[in-house]
């Protein structure tokens, strides 16, 4: 009794899964038969209808720009010269190895 009751999940679930993969089949099949509709301009804008004219944009006059007050000057400690310090010799790092993709062979007909 304990075997068919772990079986039975197990054989739903595997149901399942086939029966999924069955109908995206079925679906994609029809699909590709299917002619994707075209669009044309002339059916979203039909020629009869009236351009209408917009009225003329306003002239817009601005105040003009306030002049700002110059910006203070700012006194700044001179800049701290860093002693010279030597550095270790920089290591060698290894060189990348070429590789090269292998020429496919010529199919022989």
């Amino acid at each position: 009794m304990a075997s068919r009751i772990a079986v039975s999940p197990l054989a739903i679930l595997v149901a399942l899964l086939l029966s999924c993969a069955g109908t995206t089949s079925s679906a994609a099949r029809r699909l590709e038969g299917e002619e994707a509709p075209k669009h044309k301009q002339e059916e979203e804008f039909p020629p009869h209808l009236p351009v209408p004219e917009l009225p003329p944009f306003p002239d817009v006059h601005l105040p003009p720009k306030p002049e700002l007050p110059p910006f203070p000057g700012v006194d700044l400690p001179p800049k701290p010269e860093l002693p010279e310090m030597e550095l270790p010799p920089k290591p060698d790092i290894p060189a990348v190895p070429e590789f090269h993709f292998p020429v496919p062979e010529a199919r022989k007909p």
